[in-house]
């Protein structure tokens, strides 16, 4: 995911990886677009009420949030990407 994103690869949108914010760590962030990007791993169906309070968290700071599986990830990066990119084209203003 990350050799997909990083070095403005995508629409020329910086993102950041493992990005610290309060007590959380964002695993992708594109701060102008105010995305946050979450890849999850099995282990997230045993932790839903915590990624909800994170979600809540995240949106309270002013950011939307994605989320994606790691199979969604594994096998089917373009389709990732093409979600990540609509959401970047539809973001409601540059910070």
């Amino acid at each position: 995911m990350w050799s997909a994103l990083r070095r403005r690869q995508l629409d020329g949108r910086h993102f950041r990886r493992q990005y610290p914010n309060g007590p959380y760590i964002f695993d992708f962030v594109c701060l102008t677009a105010a995305l946050v990007i979450e890849i999850d791993g099995p282990s997230h169906d045993q932790t839903v009420e915590y990624d909800l309070e994170r979600t809540e968290y995240i949106e309270r700071q002013g950011f939307r949030l994605i989320r994606f599986s790691n199979d969604d990830v594994r096998e089917n990066l373009g389709g990732v990407i093409e979600t990540i990119r609509q959401a970047l084209n539809t973001d409601s203003g540059e910070r």
